[in-house]
């Protein structure tokens, strides 16, 4: 396959733009900003099949719950994915179950939020499943000297896409009057319609442009998957320097994936923020995390990947302090710092994974224990979150408790030696 075609570099970009407006609309901002709304009577309490569960509570549950299915299933569809050479097709089924289960957001109402957490674990499931494969193309379509940048044309291009399609579902719930004078909810549940279409059409154009690769057909085919999954295990246990990023990238990645899901609830539900300011502040994140995506690429160039990586953790760890003592007035600054580092850390994350792996025809395998370290961080996070405010009755220790993952992750990419990875 002929590497750093422009047309298949675009197309693997605009993926980014295309499934990012589901990560801005539905995970961080209307979606979590409606939930709150529509479930704030009874002090917020929900019932779930008898239960009575507190709504932010149970809306990081949600997250657990769909990142542990990605957990369990995506190891074996990766490495059946590089065994049958069908990683296109198993990223189509994935950007299909994405798209499809946002347009059925569209129908959700306070009476059936139960129903809706259900589609919005699913919406979840999609966007990560087709990531593994997404991202998997990376080291196939570009040569080394390309990742840093093109990884961060991606996110550039997602944040651009999302503020876009963000800004357009902004005019509906604050400018009622131009489109019919249209309720705030019926404004929401068509912003999940638009998103579910925007990431369908454009999923639909990345699809189309990335290479197919070759098809391996066998009876076996289970047994071999599973076979090219332990061979990609072993490597990793032998490479020091990719387990130790590993490692190290769950435990900061599990506090960055956890703001990332559950600011806005906590920003709705404990700071009181309105509505419309919470979604403006976190537009103005994503805007912010442009320039940090490529502030963190120039300093990879400049001190290497891994040293970039310990400077973003470490000013996590004092954004998660001052989280602590978070008002309604720091917020929008804290929001700020959150959006500078955010967008450093992923895209540099990514790249850096990339350049760790051998040389190997197991890029899928690879990426899926990338996507499980990572989403299975993503379940541990949300997951203590809830607990820890579920018995401490304060979020602001769950907050707190941030730190500590931060720490440890900083802790091990101290220990990687191999830190002169650069362009």
């Amino acid at each position: 396959m002929q590497k750093n075609q422009p047309s298949v570099l675009r197309a693997w970009a605009m993926y980014d733009w295309a499934n990012s407006a589901h990560n801005l609309v539905i995970t961080s901002a209307i979606f979590p900003a409606y939930f709150a709304s529509i479930t704030k009577g009874n002090n917020g309490m929900i019932n779930f099949f008898g239960w009575s569960v507190k709504n932010s509570i149970l809306f990081s549950y949600a997250v657990s719950c769909a990142f542990l299915m990605v957990v369990i299933l995506h190891p074996l569809l990766s490495g059946l994915a590089d065994f049958t050479g069908r990683k296109k097709q198993f990223m189509r089924f994935f950007v299909y179950l994405g798209a499809f289960s946002t347009i059925i957001l569209s129908f959700t109402t306070q009476n059936n939020v139960v129903f809706s957490l259900f589609w919005f674990s699913l919406s979840l499931i999609g966007y990560s499943g087709s990531l593994v494969f997404y991202n998997a193309y990376l080291p196939e379509i570009a040569t080394e000297d390309k990742f840093d940048y093109l990884s961060a044309k991606g996110y550039m291009l997602g944040y651009v896409g999302s503020v876009l399609l963000m800004l357009q579902n902004l005019t509906m719930i604050e400018m009622p009057s131009f489109y019919g004078n249209i309720s705030n909810a019926f404004a929401c549940q068509l912003s999940f319609l638009l998103v579910g279409i925007w990431w369908f059409v454009f999923g639909e154009y990345t699809l189309q442009n990335l290479p197919s690769n070759r098809t391996q057909i066998s009876t076996n085919w289970w047994k071999e998957s599973k076979m090219k999954l332990k061979s990609t295990y072993a490597q990793i246990q032998k490479n020091k320097s990719i387990r130790l990023f590993l490692i190290g990238f769950f435990f900061y990645n599990m506090g960055l994936q956890t703001v990332m899901y559950i600011a806005a609830i906590f920003a709705e539900v404990e700071l009181k923020i309105p509505e419309s300011n919470l979604i403006i502040t976190i537009l103005l994140i994503q805007l912010l995390a442009i320039f940090g995506a490529y502030s963190f690429a120039f300093l990879s160039r400049k001190m290497s990947n891994v040293n970039a990586l310990k400077i973003g953790v470490f000013l996590w760890i004092f954004i998660c302090i001052a989280g602590y003592f978070i008002t309604s007035d720091s917020f929008y600054f804290l929001a700020i710092c959150i959006g500078f580092v955010m967008g450093g850390i992923q895209s540099l994350s990514r790249s850096t994974f990339t350049k760790l792996m051998p040389v190997t025809d197991n890029k899928s395998s690879y990426f899926s224990m990338y996507e499980v370290v990572d989403k299975f961080g993503t379940v541990l996070g949300t997951f203590s979150f809830g607990l820890i405010e579920h018995f401490s009755g304060n979020v602001r220790n769950s907050i707190a408790f941030l730190v500590v993952y931060f720490l440890i992750g900083f802790i091990f990419l101290l220990r990687i030696k191999n830190t002169q990875i650069k362009l």
